[in-house]
């Protein structure tokens, strides 16, 4: 016997009892879909939130004043960092690329009749690199421009809209709390980051201007809120990082073995942890729908080892007439195997319709790869013979006489 012999008689028995064979396949179906559903749903996430990371800029290191608790109430640190700071930097630390002070704040924005709330940052040209941010229309801030503190802006896409609606606002003048600016260039649109801020709801002016526009400490007035810091290359975070902290606790006078007034953090790390729970997440899951698939693979055996005793006599009747023992382990086998392949297509269909389905209601990513359905036809296929080897076997040992005495 073939396996295509096999096949069609797997399929006239299961038509034969198709309601039977449906209920037996239902926790096949259940554990695949399950599996299908989270996966999905797990590789959308993770791949939103590498998108995601990836716009704030790769290689991407961002030093900041420190944080202090008092009673359980965190203040900000003591450090002071200033451009200064930022010079040394990309001045004594080997492998960065650019190196971006900037100064932070929220502002007010008014053109004619519309108004707009915004994050402001006053930024050097480095800036533009290090977060690369590209220009959609206009220009981005000259060097001189930079230097000397020019009354131009930059403008985010929500910002833009909210202000001018879908007209071009390159040229036009706005006022960023009472201070008059010229809309020079209209930025690229970078959506949202995995913390739900609008990354677009920006506008970007030279550091000097910022400090005109936030207000300046006339005691540090270089001072910055923040030094971006792009690495050349992914492979050098780890050492740039310690790198920083070395000249900075050198700079700010910190002492062997006292506390940092300053924190550094590497952006690679908030893609890491999510990636990893998002992993971690989705093999809890697809754990528990494991269950349901052993559980199916149970009810693939009882049913066969039913079948195999409903069938006796026409087990022994084809023994009976030539049929070899391993013609008749094949056609069980091969019955269990095409009752799990069956219930897996079933439940990578539901699987895929589920995961879409959730993903739209709860405007969750959703992303099916290919290689997870080829797993699951594979891993139903598995089950089939796991659990169908034993009833088959059976079947196939049946002495033929005595099998066609059975009543």
């Amino acid at each position: 016997m073939t396996i295509i012999d096999g096949i069609r008689m797997a399929l006239a028995a299961i038509r034969a009892n198709a309601m039977r064979s449906l209920l037996t396949v239902l926790g096949i179906v259940i554990g695949v879909a399950a599996v299908i559903t989270m996966v999905a749903m797990g590789s959308g996430a993770r791949d939103q939130v590498q998108q995601q990371v990836s716009s704030i800029g790769a290689n991407l290191i961002m030093v900041t004043p420190g944080v202090r608790r008092f009673g359980g109430v965190a203040v900000s640190g003591n450090a002071i960092l200033s451009e200064e700071d930022a010079a040394a930097i990309i001045r004594e630390v080997p492998g960065i690329a650019a190196v971006a002070p900037t100064r932070s704040g929220n502002v007010q924005l008014v053109a004619g009749n519309a108004n707009s709330t915004s994050r402001l940052e006053g930024i050097t040209e480095d800036y533009m690199v290090a977060r690369e941010w590209t220009i959609e229309s206009g220009r981005s801030l000259s060097s001189s421009e930079v230097r000397t503190g020019g009354q131009v802006v930059l403008l985010g896409q929500t910002v833009a809209r909210e202000l001018f609606g879908e007209s071009d606002p390159v040229g036009q003048s706005i006022r960023i709390n009472r201070t008059p600016a010229t809309v020079v260039g209209l930025l690229k649109s970078k959506g949202q980051t995995s913390f739900g801020q609008d990354q677009d709801r920006i506008v970007m002016v030279p550091l000097p201007t910022s400090r005109r526009i936030l207000g300046n400490s006339r005691i540090q007035p270089r001072r910055v809120d923040t030094i971006t810091v792009k690495a050349e290359s992914g492979g050098r975070l780890g050492t740039a990082v310690e790198d920083i902290k070395d000249l900075l606790r050198q700079r700010l006078r910190i002492p062997p073995g006292g506390t940092d007034t300053f924190e550094v953090r590497n952006l690679t790390e908030f893609l890491s942890a999510a990636t990893e729970a998002t992993q971690t997440m989705t093999m809890l899951v697809s754990a528990v729908a494991s269950v349901s698939l052993l559980v199916g693979g149970i009810g693939i055996m009882n049913i066969m080892l039913v079948s195999v005793t409903e069938r006796t006599r026409e087990i022994g009747l084809r023994l009976a007439v030539g049929a070899r023992r391993g013609d008749i382990l094949l056609q069980f086998l091969v019955e269990a195997v095409t009752l799990c392949i069956i219930g897996g297509a079933i439940g990578i269909g539901l699987g895929i319709g589920l995961a879409y389905l959730i993903g739209n209601l709860a405007q969750w990513p959703v992303l099916v790869q290919p290689n997870v359905i080829v797993m699951s036809v594979l891993i139903s296929a598995a089950i089939g013979v796991f659990f169908g080897f034993w009833p088959a076997r059976r079947a196939a040992r049946l002495d033929p006489i005595e099998a066609l005495r059975f009543e």
